[in-house]
């Protein structure tokens, strides 16, 4: 069976259609997820059957939902055994499965969700397991690792997601997903999504997954909400000098470049620095801390843009993300896809602009046959915008050196910044408080005040360490 659905159909079943339990639906209630998405629409009844599912959907599309509400409706709380196990390619998409996974599962009590993921220490890891869990989220090289030294056991596991199986793929990471799958039950569900139907994902599919029900769903970024164009330049030379004229002409708040290497996306964040712009580089070679670092900064509107590889770059979740800048085209199509569908999110514009060469003319008229798309062609702004200042962030960032170990919470640091009016709550950004530091954004011109008022105060009773991030 392969269903195919269009988002934007006409009948957009609600959560209560679907044979939920109670606590998921009270709190889907109050989370206000009130209409299932396309791919919910589509999956729920098939994986709530106890099917096999074989899905193709874009980033975006609310597919975390429609494996996460079969998963925890089937749950055992009383059974304190790892009964769910939920594979991702990186860090931070496994950080936000799990975020998602709590915030669903918040009104059915004691459910322990675990995340193990590579980059981060492994001890706690270790001292949680020795705990048990319901619900592992991780990468698959550090769940591999934890089997393999006997601190990780799935006889009991029910149901293995595949969370964007086509990049963990293409990381390398079918030997480690092998591995894991040989340690799982042989009865068990599974739940595979993917951006993509590639030959390496139908091999996992074919070799994992029993009678599937094949659901795809059409991207929802082809929607007439995103603007694309292309430039052509003359050779790569002149890649990062075009990046800089775009960003400079369209003065967006948030962009993302997509670079194809590791060492293009250090040079081009290092030729937007240097021209002024607070650019941050977002590579797979970084440690679990820059990383943090980096996509708070820019998530919190303290960095104008993020240079990023594709794999880099999955799994991210931000909204309002105005303007995406590809620095090559693409070979894949879906891929191209997927990076423009960064913009142009939760029902805002967006505009996505290309570079391309002569040499790299096929690849438009692939993405052109492909999408149907008509490409439109548009000349370089002038070069005298190079004169001109970059557009600056409107945010700064502060990182203190408390977080949730230490209890704290967001309301705890708007108290120590708002004390005696120091600021004003419309003065703060986005808080982001992580195991053991956190971040506010503060406006710009009250950073400094704001930096003046953590270090003379303090917090839960405590003196705290706290900085500027600066570029």
């Amino acid at each position: 069976m392969r269903r195919h659905c269009a988002v934007g159909a006409d009948i957009v079943p609600s959560f209560e259609s679907f044979p939920l339990r109670a606590e998921l639906l009270a709190n889907l209630k109050s989370l206000a997820y009130d209409e299932a998405t396309a791919i919910q629409a589509a999956t729920l009844p098939e994986a709530l059957n106890g099917r096999d599912i074989l899905a193709q959907a874009q980033t975006g599309a609310g597919k975390t939902a429609a494996f996460a509400l079969p998963l925890l409706n089937a749950l055992q709380v009383k059974r304190f055994r790892i009964q769910a196990l939920v594979l991702c390619p990186t860090r931070e998409l496994a950080a936000q499965v799990a975020a998602e996974l709590r915030k669903l599962a918040r009104q059915i009590h004691n459910i322990k969700i675990l995340s193990l993921c590579g980059g981060q220490p492994i001890g706690p890891q270790i001292a949680s397991l020795e705990h048990g869990a319901h619900i592992i989220v991780g990468t698959p090289g550090r769940i591999e690792d934890h089997l393999r030294k006997g601190r990780l056991h799935l006889a009991e596991l029910r149901t293995l997601v595949l969370d964007e199986a086509d990049r963990m793929l293409d990381m390398g990471f079918r030997d480690s997903i092998d591995t894991i799958v040989e340690a799982c039950p042989a009865k068990r569900q599974n739940l595979l999504f993917s951006a993509t139907y590639s030959d390496a994902v139908r091999s996992v599919a074919a070799s994992y997954l029993y009678k599937p029900a094949q659901i795809s769903v059409e991207a929802q970024h082809q929607h007439k909400n995103i603007e694309q164009r292309f430039y052509r330049i003359q050779d790569g030379d002149q890649r990062f000098e075009a990046v800089l004229l775009l960003l400079m002409a369209e003065h967006a708040e948030s962009a993302i470049v997509f670079c194809h290497t590791k060492k293009e996306v250090q040079e081009c964040a290092a030729y937007l620095q240097q021209h002024g712009l607070v650019a941050l580089a977002l590579q797979g070679d970084m440690d679990q801390r820059d990383r943090d670092r980096t996509l708070v900064r820019f998530a919190n509107g303290s960095a104008t843009v993020l240079v990023a590889t594709d794999v880099a770059a999955r799994g991210l979740d931000i909204d309002d993300v105005q303007l995406v800048l590809n620095c090559q085209l693409s070979r894949d199509v879906e891929v191209h896809t997927h990076r423009v569908g960064r913009t142009g999110r939760a029902g805002g514009q967006g505009l996505a602009c290309s570079l391309f060469t002569d040499k790299e003319r096929y690849k438009l008229e692939a993405l052109s046959e492909a999408r149907g798309l008509e490409a439109e062609l548009y000349d370089l702004p002038e070069r005298g915008l190079l004169q001109q200042d970059a557009p600056q962030p409107r945010m700064h960032t502060l990182q203190l050196d408390l977080g949730k170990k230490q209890k704290l919470r967001a309301g705890d640091i708007v108290g120590a910044l708002c004390k005696d009016n120091t600021l004003s709550f419309d003065e703060l950004g986005k808080i982001d408080v992580l195991p053991m530091t956190s971040f506010v954004a503060v406006q710009r011109n009250k950073a400094s005040k704001a930096l003046e008022r953590l270090k003379s105060g303090k917090i839960k009773g405590r003196q705290i360490k706290v900085r500027l991030l600066r570029r």
